[in-house]
């Protein structure tokens, strides 16, 4: 029961991504919020690796990223305030 439900999520994930890949790669950023941040990231690292190979190397580390966020966290929600005041110690 574990397995199926490991691979229905996975199976269901790489829409997902590739719905962001493609609003990167085709400038329809309007097809995924995070497109455009995968876009950025993407023209990012072309200017930090010249290097096509090393480029690969690094820049599957953020695929790998986007899609265990889309597995795993994709419910998580950034809690921090910055309007609140610290406590008094």
């Amino acid at each position: 029961m574990d397995d199926t439900v490991v691979i229905v999520t996975t199976v269901l994930a790489l829409p997902e991504l590739a719905g962001i890949v493609r609003g990167a790669d085709t400038d329809r950023l309007d097809l995924a919020p995070q497109a455009a941040g995968l876009l950025a990231i993407s023209l990012g690292l072309s200017r930090l690796f010249p290097d096509d190979r090393e480029l690969l190397v690094r820049g599957f580390v953020i695929y790998d990223a986007l899609y265990a966020w889309l597995l795993h966290a994709k419910g998580e929600r950034h809690s921090w305030n910055p309007q609140r005041v610290p406590a008094q110690a």
